[in-house]
């Protein structure tokens, strides 16, 4: 018989929460958890109970021996975890309109994961995930940490270059609708195509497509050159890359590409966005206030598939994924976030990458991939940078070291703006970032 199973989920409050129990609930046979902790903060509380509840009508419409456990105290969930997933958002949906707005005062991209949004999200969350980290390694140092939570690729970078622990993967969606998008294009089942994926988080490449074993990479690159519409996601913009462009570029990029391809036109939608139906966060703030309302029906008893709109739709069953072939030692191939270690030979071997790996018990093996084509190496290079340096500030609190990030970023145009951008943003999120504080 095999070993039961506690799964601990910190940011239990969070929207995506059913997602992940329904992944759990379809893989019951493969992964007899017995345990789920659903921890969040006193802020969170009251979202913690809503979808708490939900989750244990989940579990007893399918009629498992799953106890779902609802906690405040994340140190007392934590104790002998085997599993513990992280989907935090530290400073709310609040915090991440700042991150939106302020920039584009600036005439700079606001957005979440990218620029300055994006440090401002991992110099908030940085320390926090540290402190989950220091938790794991005394209470639970055996159980491995499967993260979600954005900026995916710098809190694994944070966890790698400011702890020891080595238990880690960052996990993200894009990928994932990545290769749905493709196997669509194909008229295929996503079982039937695997892609080849290398980059950072948010700066992945498709670089080889097989159907059925058979290479169809350069018929893929053509069907995306000709195509009437574009892979994106519900949150970013739907360009259409120029034709030319993509068979030339001979890789398939992702969605969030175009905030580096496609600067101007994506700094412009935001403009125009934002000053007329709010910038993402608050569009989300609406959509998460009406799935909350669904989610308080004592009725429901399923994922409302509603759900789906929310930009990171299937993170969730990635993770569930994730955890099973940790567990049973699969063997199979899935993009993480994940240590270099060799894979892609134009990054170095200790930071953090986006690569497709082999899953064992023992962790992911990344591929390798060999070094990056010469046309994305040096921006890919770039964000590495930034990402690292980003890694530091948010460890250490240190003023010019978050300078340096900002100035660096691709999406800054000068020190100065970078200057004016970061003391705003500092000032705006303070309550946040005790370590600058001091």
């Amino acid at each position: 018989m095999q070993k039961k199973l506690k799964v601990v989920t910190i940011g239990g409050g969070s929207s995506y929460t059913p997602e992940l129990i329904e992944g759990f609930i379809k893989r019951y046979d493969e992964l007899p958890i017995t345990e789920i902790w659903l921890v969040d903060i006193e802020e969170g509380k009251e979202k913690l109970e809503i979808v708490g509840n939900l989750a244990k009508r989940m579990v007893a419409k399918a009629n498992l021996p799953i106890t779902i456990h609802l906690s405040l105290n994340r140190r007392e969930a934590l104790k002998e975890a085997d599993f513990v997933t992280t989907q935090i958002r530290v400073g709310l949906l609040d915090a991440r309109a700042k991150d939106e707005r302020i920039p584009l005062k600036y005439h700079v991209i606001g957005q979440e994961t990218n620029g300055p949004g994006g440090l401002f999200k991992a110099l908030r969350t940085i320390p926090v995930i540290l402190d989950i980290v220091r938790d794991i390694e005394e209470l639970c140092p055996n159980a491995w940490l499967v993260n979600f939570t954005n900026p995916t690729g710098i809190l694994t970078e944070a966890i790698l270059r400011h702890t020891s622990f080595r238990r880690v993967v960052g996990l993200c969606n894009v990928p994932i609708h990545m290769n749905m998008d493709i196997a669509e294009m194909l008229g295929a089942d996503i079982s039937r195509v695997h892609v080849d994926f290398m980059g950072l988080n948010h700066m992945v490449y498709g670089s080889k497509v097989l159907l059925d074993g058979e290479d169809v990479t350069d018929r893929v690159i053509e069907m995306m050159a000709n195509a009437s519409d574009d892979m994106t996601m519900n949150n970013i913009a739907a360009f259409k890359w120029n034709p030319y462009f993509i068979k030339a570029l001979r890789l398939i990029p992702c969605p969030y590409h175009r905030y580096y391809y496609k600067t101007q036109e994506m700094l412009e939608q935001e403009l125009k966005d934002a000053e007329n139906e709010g910038t993402r966060a608050e569009v989300v703030k609406k959509l998460e206030d009406d799935l909350f309302e669904l989610y308080k029906d004592p009725n429901l008893n399923i994922k409302p598939p509603q759900l789906e709109k929310r930009g990171g739709a299937y993170y969730s069953d990635s993770a569930c994924r994730l955890i099973s072939s940790l567990y049973n030692n699969k063997g199979d191939i899935q993009p993480v976030n994940t240590i270099n270690n060799g894979a892609i030979a134009s990054i170095p071997n200790d930071s953090a990458v986006e690569v497709s790996a082999i899953i064992t018990k023992d962790g992911p093996k990344p591929i390798t991939m060999g070094d990056l084509p010469v046309a994305v190496r040096g921006l890919v290079q770039q964000i590495k940078s930034f990402e690292r340096i980003a890694a530091d500030a948010g460890a250490t609190g240190d003023y010019h070291t978050a300078l340096l990030a900002m100035t660096i970023n691709p999406l800054v145009p000068s020190d100065v703006v970078a200057k004016q951008i970061l003391d705003e943003m500092l000032e705006a999120h303070k309550e946040y970032l005790p370590l600058f504080s001091k």
